[in-house]
């Protein structure tokens, strides 16, 4: 898979071109998201008005995220949890597709597999009695003879193995961090997102869910919580990298900032064993 059909829109939204498709993972195209704003200008429509497939891995509502599936072409394929379909239909969402985990559907070439996540799949927390509950997901795309991995939110699990054993991964998108000061469960810092790399061996792989949203007012504070945060809005997929490089994986790390292609980044120097540089 070339780099260029990969570009990174912020937090755990991308923009892959495969087999004939334009597919949108999570999208999350407006300013702000709930009590969370966007650190780094929005998306431009044209690398989103097109979407034809659209991936939702879980209902949280930096996932899910209904204004900015409004957003979309009305005729644009939402490929939903088994067990949320009804809730989005009743949203407005006109076009909504169901899986669980095994479970695969086709658009033309394009193949997409539901595979396991580790993360909660409710959609107002682990702690809440309200809203729908659908189990939250990764895919796997195929197509023009390529593999790609969506992990979705996850933490470590088992069945990553067995991803990589079903055929070799030309690419993954996996995340690094998140929104605020801290991770919940079922996420990855950095360090354990390294492992995952070595469970998996993809060709390459680009850091998500980071970099992009922080509670309002956050990054801009003055004294130890404003200096950390955004610390954590920009070091985060380096810890990765650093940590990839110590393995034996064989994986290229490719650093795209939030709105940027792969290919920009290997422009601009920020792959793995290269030294950061300026965006291009």
């Amino acid at each position: 898979m070339q780099p260029s059909a990969l570009r990174f829109l912020g937090h755990s939204t991308v923009r892959i071109e495969l087999a004939g498709r334009l597919v949108l993972t999570d999208p999350v195209l407006t300013r702000r998201v709930s009590a969370l704003r966007r650190v780094v200008p929005p998306p431009r429509p044209e690398d989103y008005a097109d979407a034809d497939v659209v991936l939702i891995s879980h209902l949280h509502g930096d996932h899910l995220h209904l204004p900015s599936l409004k957003l979309l072409r009305p005729d644009a394929r939402v490929v939903v949890p088994r067990g949320a379909g009804e809730w989005v239909r009743r949203r407005g969402v006109a076009r909504v597709d169901e899986l669980a985990v095994g479970e695969e559907l086709r658009d033309g070439a394009l193949r997409i597999t539901a595979v396991p996540a580790a993360h909660s799949g409710h959609r107002w927390g682990p702690r809440s009695a309200h809203g729908p509950d659908a189990p939250a997901l990764g895919h796997v795309l195929e197509g023009d003879g390529s593999r790609v991995y969506v992990s979705g939110d996850t933490d470590l699990f088992d069945g990553m193995a067995d991803i990589a054993a079903a055929g070799r991964l030309d690419a993954a998108l996996l995340p690094v961090w998140g929104w605020g000061p801290s991770l919940g469960p079922g996420h990855l810092t950095p360090e354990r997102a390294a492992v995952a790399v070595g469970r998996l061996r993809p060709s390459l792989v680009v850091p998500v869910h980071w970099g992009t949203l922080a509670v309002a007012g956050l990054a801009r504070a003055p004294g130890r919580a404003g200096a950390r945060m955004r610390r954590l809005l920009t070091e985060p997929p380096q810890e990765f990298a650093a940590a990839v490089a110590a393995g034996s994986s064989g994986s290229r790390v490719i650093v795209a900032r939030p709105g940027e292609s792969a290919e920009a980044a290997i422009r601009a120097g920020r792959e793995l064993g290269s030294r950061p540089g300026d965006a291009a």
